[in-house]
């Protein structure tokens, strides 16, 4: 698993790194231009809209959505990551923070209309994926939406399916998800399949309409 030092090393090639792997439609990042031009547009139906990125890297889906004037927040544990996003957003709100210890304080005092999180909470164990889920959950807008776009099945047997595929590729220090593991805490969940290992898992918050 990569340490934020390794984070660091890896922040100026990373987006051409994404870019290979995506092309080539191979693990792990195929359909990430899929993913991620679904969750933008998702975004942007809301015009105004308050949006938290979890783990957003050198900013490529947060860059799209801010130059289209969404208000933009955002926590990652590499600082050199944060410091190439500052420079393309500076006007965005971004922290630094291990996800492990949940949202850091000054992001912990808003409500989202969306949380988005593209491969990043797959360094979390499916236990620490479902507090921190629970913790984000809390902090939706009423309507607002968690999408994390990533290596996704909707089943376990389809996550070990990939696994027998990519045999030693496979990295067993990444914790991918499995979208039914979580459908009993999340009821509203719902998963779509956007590539042969990535897809998109939504929790929506419902409105509560005070009857």
């Amino acid at each position: 698993m990569l340490d934020e030092k390794g984070f660091d090393l890896w922040a100026n090639g990373y987006d051409r790194a994404v870019g290979l792997s995506d092309e080539s439609d191979s693990y792990p990042f195929a359909g990430y231009r899929a993913i991620l031009n679904d969750i933008y547009c998702k975004v942007m139906s809301r015009p105004g809209c308050r949006v938290l990125e979890i783990g957003f890297g050198t900013g490529t889906l947060a860059k799209k959505l801010y130059d289209q004037g969404i208000e933009i927040y955002g926590q990652d544990f590499s600082q050199q990551m944060i410091d190439i996003a500052k420079e393309k957003m500076p006007d965005a709100h971004f922290y630094k923070g291990d996800f492990t210890d949940g949202l850091v304080g000054p992001l912990k005092q808003r409500k989202y209309d969306f949380i988005t999180a593209t491969y990043s909470l797959h360094h979390l164990n499916d236990s620490e994926k479902l507090v921190f889920l629970k913790e984000l959950y809390n902090h939706l807008e009423e309507g607002g939406m968690i999408m994390i776009g990533d290596v996704a099945f909707e089943t376990r047997a389809g996550l070990e399916k990939l696994r027998e595929q990519e045999g030693d590729a496979f990295d067993d220090e990444e914790f991918y998800f499995a979208a039914e593991d979580f459908r009993d805490a999340f009821p509203s969940l719902r998963f779509e399949q956007k590539s042969v290992c990535g897809g998109i898992i939504t929790i929506e918050k419902e409105i509560s309409y005070g009857y």
